[in-house]
C-alpha cells in the first residue's frame, strides 16, 4: 500500500489490518443526501480509513518515483547526564521534508545547538534530493531564528492563538 508508513506512524505506531470498501450508498429518489449521513467522531480504525482513501486518491497524481517516499526522521541531543537536551522530529514525504518540532532546553538554548539540529535536517535533506523543507512556528516561539537559517515566510495567520501569530516557512534547497 502507497505511505503505509504514514498511517501507521500518525496513529502512534499501531498497526491495523482493515480491509479498504467503498462507500456505495443508494440514494432514495429525490432524496436529499446529506439526510442519510451522520457525521461522527472517527475511532483510531476509522480514522486510518480516511487516511488510506486520501493516500490512494493521491497516488493517482504523485509520480511514481515519490509515492514510497515517506520516513520519519527524528533526531535529539542529550546533556552530560544522558537526559535529552532538545531534539528536532521530522518527516520526509514525497519530495519534501516537514519539520514538525525543533526544541531546545532553556539550559542549551543560545549555544547552537537548535542550528546544528536544523543543518543535520537540511543535510539529510539534500541526501534525499528533498526540493524544500517546510515548518511553521509561532510569534513567542522561534521565527526570527528560521529567517536567520534561510527560511522564507510563505504567510502567517494574525490572531492563533489569541494575541500571537501562527508562520508557515519554506527554504528551497539548491
Amino acid at each position: 500500500m502507497v505511505l503505509f508508513g504514514l498511517m501507521y506512524a500518525r496513529l502512534g505506531g499501531h498497526e491495523m489490518d482493515m480491509e479498504l470498501k467503498p462507500v456505495n450508498r443508494r440514494l432514495r429518489e429525490g432524496g436529499d443526501p446529506l439526510s442519510q449521513i451522520n457525521i461522527n467522531r472517527s475511532s483510531p480504525e476509522e480514522a486510518l480509513a480516511v487516511r488510506t482513501n486520501l493516500i490512494q486518491f493521491n497516488a493517482r497524481f504523485i509520480a511514481e518515483d515519490l509515492q514510497q517516499n515517506y520516513e520519519e526522521i527524528n533526531l535529539h541531543i542529550k546533556d552530560e547526564f544522558g537526559e535529552i537536551a532538545g531534539g528536532i522530529n521530522s518527516v520526509f514525504c514525497w519530495n519534501w521534508i516537514e519539520v514538525d518540532i525543533l526544541w531546545i532546553d532553556d539550559r542549551f538554548r543560545g549555544r547552537g545547538y537548535g542550528s546544528r539540529l536544523l543543518q543535520e535536517i537540511e543535510t539529510i535533506a539534500k541526501e534525499k534530493q528533498c526540493t524544500f523543507i517546510k515548518l511553521n512556528t509561532f510569534s513567542f516561539q522561534a521565527p526570527a531564528f528560521y529567517r536567520k537559517h534561510g527560511f522564507q515566510e510563505i504567510t502567517r495567520i494574525d490572531d492563533a492563538p489569541r494575541g500571537h501569530q501562527h508562520y508557515y516557512f519554506v527554504k528551497y534547497l539548491a
